[in-house]
């Protein structure tokens, strides 16, 4: 039999594939997505499988290609359609295929990473010499034990075994040093714990009849017992025998009898560290759709039974009910047979959408994020790989779930930043889910109450469909917005505070009136930064070019980029003054100012020093939802997706802190979030007022937030983008070179410099090498360019030819990060 060929993507920093040869045991087996295991330079990777060809590499033929190890799944991995999709998105961001596919793999829950050691040559005449010696040292005794385990029939046994006991490692160190072991990783098979799951199966006719005749004690309390396991399987779909048993009540011979009666159906999955994966006791709210709900999902409905791509943006305000559209849009992908995913901005929103969904259409759903447990990941992900699932519900990597018969895609908030992916891809998981959406014949339907220019744009240029939501469910009205003049508090009261005395006068309101009131302030800590008055120096981080900031509950000055922290000096670094001063109100001061103003009042905080886990989060909005809080102080964690019925204020404290960023979408970033948290005001019965303090209340994205007039925004922000050739009338990339020692770092971008400025007479305006606004991070000093085209093809040849021109400089590839559309510069 002829032998046959495959490319092999694996997950290095390289822009290529490497081909594999296929071993005859595994002729005849379909290749394409499949997850292989394969010899790469001196130790084994996973990888996945592409094309397959009956030709040896053209580049040198008589080059001996090495073979796969072996399959790592029973059936590929990913569908043809996520091949494809990791193909664009390589060729799209200029990244590395492998890691592109990388990001679309589950977690290698079932290996485990060892080294194996094998006697060499020298090893066994060293050995020998040792067996023939008349004495030995103690040393040399050791070394003749070590050598005679690494051969024979428990080599490998005792490769994983020396290999982890730290008495052995320095002694098979020096082993390896010496030449007469050598060493190589390896990847072995790991046992994964499992637990049994077991799901309601519903009788025959003529089974329910045969026992609707049996009348006897012992099978009435079968029945109720049976009644109890088919309502708690009915209500929360599969479940774990033990967690059954705990909400049922019944004992374990209950469940083994309905299983051996052929009423249960039980399997084996790898056992979940989080307790609460399973639970899904919770209703989802009744809503009428209204006029504009109706209209709107009858469009996406018609979009979805004709079944071709189609891109939508649904823009509705803050309560004007998007969840119900996305819900009956839904239903619609999966009464035609298809399936759907849906995608939310950050991983704690994912708990309410998640339990939503799954509320909606039971255990078809699954939820996919990066904080998940890896085994938990793994099962989801299987679920969905095997057909299990058929919704699924995620952050931004949920978009590579391995549905098949996708029929639509939702991206839920699109406007988020934090669809972005920070590391290599640099995809945009709205822009993936849209093109994913073409590939696969889908709808894909974006949405927000503050769009991003781009989608904007798309849908005012019939790129997108523009579904309107104008009002807010049950025609509540919007919160009424006030702006605080903080010029004019300070003329007032001759003294700053963290909050105003309006918006202090405010809150006081709301206790007596037994509502509650929200205080997002987009600052982490006490005090932004610690200042000198003799020298007017800031404490710098050692690592970054940024001030530290101020915890006062840890008594530390930390950096929030690198984690690098000290304790608060008493005197000056640079000119050993004594006049130290703290700069700035974060949360921490204002929930602190608030319990100092308000004893008696229930004030507590929500960012990320307070919450760090998943449980933390559901804890204290828990305790806000059920009334336990009166006031909750917050960053932007607090702006998007909450439904508090008894929020009737929010306050904005430094509402204008963003606008002073160095980024093209300070404005918009401003815009969005203030429009977003005042829309957390007024969504129950009683009404809702909104306060943002400002240095600037004449600049347009306040006064238009204030407002919640979008279209009058996306006019002034689009006549000012255009102007300066900025997205979305440009296309937009960026190249950042760094490196621990600056006079490289200046070398290289001098270099690279050169290689760019030919194509400023071919369409490409290159602006740089500059600093970046962050000019040195993590101990490493960063310059940028930055690249606008209105031809995105002529953008792509021109960032092309920078990678190129580093590979023939051998300038490393970790030294120089494209992003291509980056959603900020600074």
């Amino acid at each position: 039999m002829k032998r046959r060929y495959c490319e092999v993507a694996l997950p290095v920093p390289l822009r290529s594939t490497f081909t594999y040869a296929i071993p005859e045991a595994l002729n005849g087996e379909s290749i394409a997505g499949r997850r292989v295991m394969v010899p790469f330079r001196n130790r084994a990777m996973v990888g996945v499988a592409l094309s397959e060809s009956d030709s040896p590499p053209q580049a040198n033929p008589k080059m001996r290609v090495r073979e796969i190890a072996q399959w790592m799944d029973p059936l590929p991995a990913l569908p043809p359609k996520l091949i494809e999709l990791g193909g664009w998105i390589s060729r799209y961001y200029l990244a590395p295929i492998g890691e592109c596919f990388r990001a679309m793999l589950p977690p290698e829950i079932e290996v485990r990473h060892d080294r194996e050691f094998s006697l060499t040559d020298s090893g066994r005449a060293y050995r020998e010499s040792l067996r023939g010696a008349a004495e030995t040292t103690d040393t040399e005794r050791a070394e003749l034990e070590l050598l005679e385990k690494f051969e024979g029939p428990d080599a490998e046994v005792a490769s994983v075994e020396l290999g982890r006991r730290k008495s052995a490692v320095a002694l098979v160190e020096e082993l390896v040093r010496r030449g007469l072991i050598s060493a190589r990783q390896v990847l072995r098979h790991r046992k994964t714990r499992t637990q049994k799951i077991v799901a309601w199966q519903p009788a025959q006719p003529e089974e329910e009849a045969a026992e609707g005749g049996s009348s006897s004690p012992a099978s009435i309390a079968e029945s109720e017992a049976e009644q109890k396991v088919r309502e708690q399987l009915a209500a929360h779909g599969p479940l774990p025998v033990p967690l059954l048993r705990k909400k049922s009540g019944v004992s374990p011979s209950v469940i083994e009898r309905l299983e051996k009666a052929g009423r249960l159906i039980a399997w084996e999955e790898p056992l979940t560290t989080e307790a609460d994966a399973w639970e899904t006791d919770f209703t989802p709210p009744a809503n009428i759709l209204n006029l504009e709900q109706r209209e709107a999902l009858e469009e996406v409905w018609r979009w979805v039974v004709a079944g071709k791509f189609e891109a939508g943006l649904l823009h509705g305000v803050t309560g004007s009910g998007k969840t119900e559209v996305y819900l009956g849009a839904v239903d619609a992908a999966l009464s035609r047979g298809k399936t759907a995913i849906v995608l939310v901005p950050e991983i704690a929103l994912t708990l309410w959408v998640g339990r939503l969904v799954r509320a909606r259409f039971g255990a078809v759903v699954a939820v996919l994020h990066s904080a998940l447990p890896e085994v938990e990941r793994a099962r989801e992900w299987w679920r969905v790989r095997q057909g299990e699932a058929r919704v699924v519900v995620g952050t931004r990597s949920a978009i590579f779930a391995p549905l098949e018969n996708v029929g639509l895609i939702i991206v839920d908030e699109e406007q988020e930043a934090s669809y972005k992916q920070e590391e290599t891809p640099r995809y945009h998981g709205r822009d993936v889910a849209v093109y994913r959406a073409r590939l696969e014949n889908a709808v894909a339907l974006v949405g927000s109450a503050t769009p991003s220019l781009e989608s904007y744009h798309n849908a005012r240029n019939g790129k997108y469909h523009l579904l309107q939501l104008t009002a807010r469910v049950e025609n509540r009205p919007l919160a009424a917005v006030r702006v605080v003049d903080m010029r004019e508090e300070f003329r007032r009261q001759h003294k700053a505070t963290p909050v105003s005395e309006t918006l202090r006068a405010a809150i006081a309101l709301r206790l007596e009136e037994k509502t509650q009131s929200m205080v997002l302030i987009n600052r982490r800590g006490y005090s932004w930064s610690l200042l000198c008055r003799g020298c007017g120096a800031t404490v710098q981080c050692v690592n970054c070019s940024i001030a530290l900031t101020f915890h006062k509950s840890r008594q530390s000055l930390e950096c929030h980029y690198c984690g690098y922290s000290l304790r608060p000096p008493k005197k000056c670094p640079k000119c050993d003054a004594e006049y130290m001063f703290y700069v700035g109100d974060g949360a921490e001061r204002v929930e602190e100012y608030l319990r100092e103003q308000f004893p008696a009042a229930r004030v507590s905080r929500l960012d990320r020093d307070t919450v760090r886990t998943k449980r933390q989060f559901q804890q204290v909005l828990g305790a806000f939802a059920n009334g336990q809080i009166d006031a909750l102080v917050g960053t932007q964690m607090l702006a998007k997706g909450h439904d508090f019925p008894r929020v009737t204020l929010v306050g904005v404290a430094a509402a204008d802190l963003a606008l002073g960023r160095p980024d093209f979408r300070a404005a918009e970033r401003t815009f969005q979030l203030l429009t977003q948290v005042a829309g957390r005001a007024g969504r129950g019965e009683l009404a809702g007022e909104v306060l943002v303090e400002t240095y600037y209340p004449e600049h347009y994205a306040i006064e238009l937030a204030a407002k919640q007039d979008y279209a009058s925004f996306y006019e002034k922000e689009a006549h000012f983008r255009k102007m300066l050739h900025y997205p979305p009338f440009t296309a937009l990339a960026s190249i950042l070179v760094r490196d621990k020692k600056v006079e490289r770092a200046i070398r290289w971008s001098r270099a690279l410099g050169g290689c760019l400025a030919p194509f400023g007479d071919r369409g490409v305006k290159v602006l740089g090498p500059a600093a970046a606004p962050l000019s040195r991070l993590r101990q490493e000093f960063r310059f940028q360019f930055v690249l606008k085209s209105p031809q995105r093809s002529a953008l792509a040849l021109a960032l092309n030819s920078a990678l190129d021109f580093c590979a023939a400089r051998e300038i490393p590839d970790s030294a120089v990060i494209v992003d291509v559309d980056p959603v900020s510069l600074s």
